[in-house]
C-alpha cells in the first residue's frame, strides 16, 4: 500500500510538471512579438541619416517587431526603382522622386510617409584654403557635384542662382561613391560631400571646409521614407511601428551627447574614426537636421516644388497636390498620441 502511494505521488508530480511546462511554453509563444522583415533601400550611407542607424543599433526596430534587411541603392532614382520593381518595401530617398514618378502616370504611386531630415546634408569643400569664403569664389572653377535632378544637385544649383554665381563648371556624372576618390586624384577645385566624408577629407588635409549647404538653403525636405501607396494601405501596423522606431531614435540623438551618438553609429561606417563621426554629428546637430516630428509639411512641400521649378525640372503645370505624393497619417498618429 505504501509503495502504491509513493508511485501515485510520483505520477502526480510528473503530470503536474508536464502541465506547468506546457502552460509556460504556451505563455512564451503568446507573449513573443512576431518579427516582420522589411526590405529597406537607403539612398547612400551617410551620418545625415543617423536616426535610422541608431534605431537599428539601439534595438528600436526590434522592439517594434521589425527586422530591417538593408541595402544601399546609391541614388534616389535607384531606390525608387526598387520600390516600383517590388524588390524593396521602404526606401529612403529624395521626395522629389515621388513627384517625377506621379507625373509619369504609371500604375504605381509612391508616397512619403516620414520626413527624416529638415534641410540639406551636404557641405562645400575646397582644394585650397579660402579665408572668408563667398560664393563668387566659385566663378571660373570646377565643382564635383551630384547626379542631375538629385536633391543635393538642385540645392547646390539653387544656391548658385540665389547668389548670382555664373561660369561654374559642375561635374555631375561621377557616381557618389567615386566622388572623394576623384577629388583626391586631382579632379575639381571644389567638392560637395556628405558626412562623414567631409570630416575625413578635412582630417586628411585633402580638402578644407567652406560652408554648410543646409544652413545656406534653410528648411528643405531633402530625404524621406517612401513606400508604394499599396504597401502603406496593406501594412499599416508595420509602417506605424517604423515611424515610432525612427522617431524614438531621432529623439535619442538629440538628447544624447555627440560622443554617445558616435558610439552607436561607428559600426555602420567602416574606416571612419570616432572623432570624425563626433564632428559629423555635431555639424548636423548645429543645423537642426533631425526633427522629432516626422511630418512633411505643406510649406516644405511648396518649397520643394518651387526649387524644382527654379531648376527647370518641373513645369508650373506639372505641380502636384500634397495628397498625391504624401500620406502623413502615421506621422500625425505619433504626434497625436
Amino acid at each position: 500500500m505504501k509503495n502504491s502511494r509513493v508511485q501515485l505521488g510520483l505520477l502526480f508530480i510528473i503530470i503536474s510538471s508536464l502541465i506547468l511546462a506546457a502552460c509556460t511554453n504556451s505563455n512564451n509563444l503568446t507573449s513573443e512579438k512576431s518579427i516582420e522583415k522589411v526590405r529597406f533601400s537607403e539612398v547612400i550611407r551617410s551620418i545625415f541619416y543617423a536616426p535610422h542607424y541608431v534605431a537599428m543599433e539601439k534595438g528600436f526596430f526590434e522592439e517594434e517587431g521589425i527586422e530591417v534587411d538593408m541595402v544601399t541603392a546609391q541614388g534616389s532614382d535607384k531606390g525608387a526603382a526598387a520600390l516600383l520593381a517590388g524588390t524593396a518595401d521602404i526606401s529612403l530617398i529624395g521626395p522629389e522622386t515621388t513627384i517625377f514618378i506621379f507625373n509619369q502616370n504609371g500604375d504605381k504611386v509612391l508616397k512619403v510617409f516620414h520626413q527624416l531630415t529638415s534641410t540639406d546634408g551636404s557641405f562645400l569643400m575646397s582644394r585650397n584654403r579660402i579665408e572668408d569664403f563667398t560664393w563668387s569664389d566659385l566663378e571660373g572653377k570646377t565643382v564635383l557635384g551630384w547626379r542631375p535632378g538629385s536633391a543635393p544637385q538642385v540645392v547646390f544649383n539653387s544656391l548658385l542662382l540665389m547668389n548670382q554665381v555664373k561660369d561654374v563648371e559642375v561635374i555631375t556624372n561621377i557616381a557618389a561613391p567615386a566622388l572623394p576618390g576623384a577629388f583626391i586624384s586631382g579632379q575639381g577645385d571644389f567638392i560637395q560631400v556628405f558626412e562623414p566624408i567631409a570630416s575625413k577629407l578635412e582630417k586628411d588635409g585633402t580638402a578644407f571646409f567652406l560652408t554648410s549647404l543646409g544652413k545656406e538653403i534653410g528648411n528643405f525636405p531633402e530625404t524621406s521614407y517612401v513606400a508604394e501607396a499599396k504597401y502603406l494601405k496593406e501594412n499599416p501596423s508595420i509602417v506605424q511601428s517604423w515611424v515610432r522606431a525612427v522617431s524614438k531614435a531621432a529623439q535619442w540623438i538629440n538628447d544624447s551627447s555627440s560622443e554617445e551618438a558616435a558610439k552607436a553609429l561607428l559600426p555602420y561606417f567602416e574606416g571612419a574614426s570616432q572623432d570624425s563621426i563626433i564632428q559629423s554629428v555635431e555639424r548636423y546637430k548645429a543645423q537642426d537636421t533631425w526633427p522629432t516630428n516626422p511630418e512633411l509639411t505643406q510649406a516644405q512641400f511648396a518649397t520643394l516644388q518651387q526649387v524644382l521649378i527654379d531648376n527647370d525640372l518641373l513645369e508650373v503645370d506639372q505641380k502636384v497636390d500634397f495628397e498625391d505624393i504624401a500620406d502623413m497619417t502615421f506621422a500625425k498618429a505619433l504626434r497625436d498620441k
